[in-house]
């Protein structure tokens, strides 16, 4: 059971790593490209669909997180579900009230600071993966 949990884990860490890494660099520096016009709809819709692809891997993820530490409660799966706590942490603080600010329309600060705020997310993503790979390599 250890093993089918971990890599549960590992292949919901992962694959957010990767999309985070494809939000960083590709998607959220265009949010400066659109355009002020139609902007707000844009964002609207980008927030909406996210959310869709998002949210059943973010719930995963911490699920077998929180699981691991309760089977396993060894140091890697506590700092695996410290880095979570700060990827939630930073979503909720920085990264969605940027996207409830842009959805109103354009601006130019406020979507520099999600792009700058969002090195958080994909750091500590990043370094889940190494953790999860370890915790399924374990």
């Amino acid at each position: 059971m250890i093993q089918e949990l971990s890599l549960a884990h590992a292949a919901s860490t992962l694959f957010m790593t990767g999309l985070i890494w494809f939000v960083q660099i590709v998607h959220y520096p265009l949010f400066l490209r659109v355009g002020e016009a139609g902007f707000a709809t844009y964002a609207a819709q980008h927030a909406r669909r996210t959310t869709w692809v998002v949210l059943p891997l973010m719930l995963l993820e911490a699920a077998t997180a929180l699981m691991l530490v309760w089977v396993t409660d060894t140091a890697l799966s506590w700092v695996g579900l410290g880095l979570l706590g700060l990827i939630w942490a930073s979503t909720a603080a920085l990264q969605v009230p940027c996207h409830t600010r842009l959805q109103r329309g354009f601006d130019r600060d406020t979507a520099r600071r999600l792009v700058c705020s969002n090195w958080v997310r994909t750091v500590a993503w990043s370094c889940r993966s190494v953790v999860a790979l370890l915790i399924l390599a374990a």
